[in-house]
């Protein structure tokens, strides 16, 4: 396993769009272990295939309850609306309240290939959102206007 590079800010990878994954081989194992042991490094609850520069549609997702791998995940259902912080690996030292549903549903391969379905509510709704995003080259600000955005950095220095 090894820890990739998360790309930041205005790398231009991040806004485009992720391709359907057609092969379910051990080179797409490795991916899926290599982005596990970079989510895990960079304490994130989630994290996107084109995060590391790989333009594939996958994603994972781990908001405390488990490591979920979805492999071409789709949202089949969303219900409710919550208003909450968000932040990203690749915008470091930001964050910004976004809407987002309550619950979401999503169908997604595993590894091996078969179809599965999660439910997701609250963060782990609003992971699985963040996540499918970034397959479509959407980061999370485009829901903000500008002066949403906080810097959280700056915030703590202003306190000290």
């Amino acid at each position: 396993m090894a820890i990739r590079q998360i790309r930041i800010n205005d790398d231009p990878i991040l806004k485009k769009t992720s391709r359907k994954v057609e092969v379910f081989d051990e080179r797409l194992d490795i991916l899926l272990d290599d982005m596990k042991d970079t989510l895990y490094k960079a304490e994130g609850c989630g994290l996107a295939a084109v995060q590391v520069g790989v333009l594939k549609r996958v994603v994972l997702v781990d908001v405390g309850d488990g490591l979920l791998e979805l492999i071409n995940p789709e949202i089949i259902e969303a219900t409710g609306e919550q208003y909450e912080v968000e932040g990203c690996l690749s915008l470091p030292g930001k964050s910004g309240i976004t809407k987002r549903p309550m619950c979401v549903k999503v169908k997604a391969q595993n590894r091996e290939g078969r179809w599965c379905q999660y439910k997701g509510e609250g963060l782990k709704a609003r992971a699985f959102c963040h996540e499918i995003d970034h397959l479509d080259g959407h980061l999370y600000t485009e829901r903000l206007a500008p002066e949403e955005v906080i810097n959280q950095i700056k915030l703590e220095n202003d306190i000290d």
